[in-house]
């Protein structure tokens, strides 16, 4: 998996991680634009989350996807 591949798709992808962290708002989205360290921010900002689980969460979302 490389997070690049993700960033590059940003949009092929988005979809797919609004069903995941679906307590992000548009403009969330926005900001993270594809950056998987604005990604990691706003699953702890808005779940509450350290950083550990907001990793385990992305690195989830990164197999998931199959990029």
């Amino acid at each position: 998996m490389n997070w690049d591949t993700i960033q590059g798709n940003w949009r092929q992808y988005k979809g797919e991680a609004q069903k995941k962290w679906g307590k992000l708002t548009g403009d969330d989205w926005d900001v993270v634009a594809g950056e998987k360290e604005k990604l990691l921010g706003k699953v702890q900002e808005h779940y509450g989350v350290a950083r550990d689980e907001a990793e385990a969460q992305v690195k989830e979302f990164e197999k998931s996807c199959n990029c």
